[in-house]
């Protein structure tokens, strides 16, 4: 759980930082969800889609880390 509450942090913190105009409601508007949706976001609330953090993330310019996300790396003792 506290890997989502800090997803949560960061997701606030990106949004402040490219979006400093931006009310809560109007970058939810941007990411096409309910302003209680972000809340919950930022919250890291885990009943939020991971499609919705994916397109806040595409939004934010931010998607490329996803792509990495269950990424197994070799390990030298693969065959």
């Amino acid at each position: 759980m506290q890997h989502l509450l800090e997803l949560g942090k960061r997701l606030r913190q990106a949004r402040k930082a490219r979006f400093p105009g931006d009310t809560m409601q109007e970058f939810a508007r941007r990411i096409d969800v309910g302003h209680s949706t972000l809340q919950r976001m930022e919250a890291g609330d885990t009943s939020v889609s991971l499609g919705k953090y994916y397109h806040a993330a595409e939004v934010l310019r931010l998607e490329g880390a996803f792509e990495a996300l269950f990424e197994l790396k070799p390990s030298l003792f693969d065959d």
